[in-house]
């Protein structure tokens, strides 16, 4: 339970400063993990993002405090992070269907959306097939596209940067540089620590990167390594879904502050193998 206990703490410190800013650096050390790892984890197991959640939570405040009728629409929107009536206006109306002016003259409803918490269900009918493997710090080489540190913001950047790879050649040259392992072509999400974002696709490999690519390490962890098979990005998506969902509660583990792999065991992404690492760390 003490992991459940750590997310369901994360959420009463945002729940504390919803009126103000929150620290996502914060609320992922409440949690014991990286801020990438929860916020991750959050849109696992709460169904949305929490970009997402933080804006209905304000906006279910906001529009309390507005049914009142005495607030002023300004010093609502301020006081939930909102310098700009326009942008407050926005937001408030794409989450309720109705403007702050409405709602206030009692002239619209409102949509309420209470505070989140965690527990654990008994999930787990259809088997989880895992290793956990301790592997040496190795060398990759590839292509990368910089993340945002909020990661309702890079929806679009790993698709684009798979179907850049897919149509310009970048594959196939990625299979001629491998000579390393983890055998197969990796989807590196290198979000961690306080250092640029960034998510590559890439080869285990000794060589020199071609013109347009480039070389890293991936550090030594310990890993939580899953086979999968099927469509991607689908099933590598359910995939991880479940390990965070259904493994990680009850598995003694927690995240490590690492890097997120994958490993493509096959080039046909309609009928896909794979594998995907997590960095992991005994509780």
């Amino acid at each position: 339970m003490e992991w459940i206990d750590r997310l369901n703490a994360s959420i009463q410190y945002l729940e504390e400063n919803l009126a103000g800013e929150v620290d996502y650096q914060r609320a992922a050390q409440i949690a014991c993990c990286s801020v990438y790892h929860y916020q991750r984890m959050f849109a696992y197991l709460a169904g949305v993002p929490l970009a997402e959640y933080l804006r209905r939570r304000r906006m279910s405040l906001a529009a309390a405090e507005l049914m009142g009728g005495n607030a002023k629409v300004v010093d609502v929107a301020l006081k939930y992070g909102y310098s700009s009536p326009t942008a407050f206006n926005r937001t408030f109306q794409r989450v309720h269907g109705a403007t702050p002016s409405a709602v206030q003259r009692g002239a619209a409803a409102v949509k309420a959306y209470p505070p989140i918490s965690f527990q654990i269900t008994v999930q787990g009918v259809v088997e989880m097939e895992y290793r956990i493997e301790k592997r040496d710090a190795f060398r990759v080489v590839g292509v990368t596209a910089p993340m945002a540190k909020e990661i309702e913001q890079n929806f679009e950047t790993v698709p684009r940067l798979w179907a850049q790879a897919s149509t310009d050649g970048t594959l196939p040259r990625l299979a001629a540089l491998m000579d390393g392992k983890p055998k197969g072509v990796l989807g590196i999400c290198t979000c961690y620590g306080e250092e640029d974002w960034y998510y590559g696709i890439a080869a285990a490999s000794s060589q020199e990167p071609p013109e347009g690519m480039k070389a890293w390490i991936v550090p030594a962890f310990t890993w939580a390594v899953f086979a999968g098979e099927g469509p991607c990005p689908q099933s590598i998506q359910e995939l991880e879904q479940r390990i965070v969902r259904e493994w990680l509660p009850t598995s003694g583990y927690q995240y490590d502050d690492g890097p997120d792999v994958e490993v493509y065991l096959s080039p046909n992404p309609a009928d896909a193998r794979f594998e995907v690492w997590i960095p992991v760390v005994k509780i």
